[in-house]
């Protein structure tokens, strides 16, 4: 409750009777644009913000990362031809996109920035909110060398009275033809998502179903403590994420097929950054949810007990739901299914993307590929049911990420 108290004085207003107790982004590729809402405290409802949809600022938004603080949003574009892509001030490039907040998280478009690799998509901040990680799925080449074969991180530096990014230079690596730092940090193949943990930076390369990882020093520096990849011993990764002091990767199973899927718990070394399995702490997804995408570890309070599981599709012919599994997390990071027989798996929108849970914790939220949200409602037990007002709330065609902030300032 006191949470919830401080989240709601940050944006002026108190937590009993319906205050707004943070705002939601979502991202949307068939007009390039990102539907903004505000959260209700009391049931969860998400109403719009004025001015929205805003423009996305490039092609083919993917993923959206808030600065700490909540002043400033940085969306990332993938880039190419999807959707309409006239009037984009970052044009069709992969780029990232600078908005800042205003009042009732009003988005105000500032300026583009572009990696240094092609492809760009995703990016987080580190635990200092002082540095932005995007990631890109193919590195540069080297003094007009041939492309090398695998991504890389390209790290800025944000300005905390602008959100201007600059640029870090990787202080480990020159380049051999021209005796020059390298402008970007090299990780494995076709990466897709990245996690921050703690001092670790460890991004999921699908191409051979391997870790990366790297540990962040000083001034942005993020350094290779191993030539080691870790393996995930997963068939086919969609998602890293952390929480609870330990990292998870859904795995949907052989490529091909309508797998159910399972959840993969590592821990991770302090100063090594290694991946190391959990023993007996697989997570075996429920009937009928099939091909899971992304995880979020959450719950009620200040206590991040469960992990919850996106599903796409799922292995019931007769009703076709997308759906969210629940877990619990026990003392050694192992997975258990969340027991809830009858309804776990929880129905949401068609084709879940991400998931985000709310300011003040009492909310989950999936953004779907049909253009809506779905919201639940979290109980102390893990459970998720139905907000009190209708859990469906219409976003922007053809929806990608989102995220949420509980204050400005």
């Amino acid at each position: 409750m006191a949470l919830v108290v401080s989240v709601a004085m940050g944006l002026g207003m108190t937590a009993c009777g319906g205050g707004t107790i943070g705002f939601m982004w979502v991202l949307g590729t068939q007009y390039n644009q990102i539907a903004g809402f505000k959260i209700d405290d009391f049931t969860g409802n998400l109403t719009t913000i004025p001015h929205s949809p805003f423009t996305s600022g490039g092609a083919n938004p993917v993923s959206i990362v808030v600065k700490p603080g909540g002043r400033f949003v940085f969306v990332v574009n993938k880039g190419g031809g999807n959707g309409t892509t006239t009037n984009l001030p970052c044009g069709t490039a992969g780029s990232i996109s600078e908005f800042s907040v205003g009042g009732q998280g009003v988005l105000t478009f500032q300026q583009c920035f572009t990696s240094q690799g092609t492809t760009p998509v995703w990016a987080a901040v580190d635990t200092t909110g002082n540095f932005l990680y995007v990631l890109d799925q193919q590195a540069p080449s080297l003094d007009g060398a041939p492309l090398p074969p695998n991504g890389d991180i390209t790290v800025f530096s944000i300005d905390p009275n602008t959100g201007r990014l600059t640029l870090v230079l990787n202080q480990q690596i020159k380049d051999p033809a021209t005796g020059l730092q390298l402008t970007y940090f090299p990780v494995g193949q076709t990466p897709t998502m990245l996690a921050v943990l703690g001092g670790c930076v460890l991004t999921l390369n699908t191409a051979d179903q391997t870790v990366s990882p790297y540990a962040a020093g000083t001034a942005g520096q993020l350094t290779l403590t191993t030539t080691q990849k870790y393996s995930t011993n997963a068939l086919r990764p969609t998602s890293i994420i952390a929480g609870g002091g330990n990292i998870y990767i859904t795995d949907a199973g052989a490529p091909n097929t309508n797998s159910p899927g399972q959840l993969l718990p590592f821990t991770v070394g302090a100063t090594s950054c290694s991946l190391n399995t959990i023993n007996n702490g697989v997570g075996t997804n429920p009937s009928p949810a099939a091909n899971p995408v992304y995880s979020l570890v959450g719950g009620t309070g200040s206590a991040k007990n469960f992990v919850y599981v996106a599903n796409q599709s799922t292995t019931d012919t007769t009703n076709a739901n997308s759906s969210i599994s629940a877990f619990n997390i026990l003392s050694n990071g192992a997975l258990q299914l969340l027991n809830d027989p009858g309804n776990n798996p929880y129905p949401v929108g068609a084709g879940p993307v991400c998931m985000v849970e709310d300011p003040s914790n009492q909310y989950i939220y999936t953004s779907n590929g049909d253009g809506t949200v779905t919201g639940k409602q979290i109980s102390t037990t893990g459970t998720l049911s139905d907000l009190r007002r209708g859990s469906k709330f219409t976003a922007t065609g053809q929806t990608t990420c989102l995220a949420v902030s509980g204050n400005v300032n």
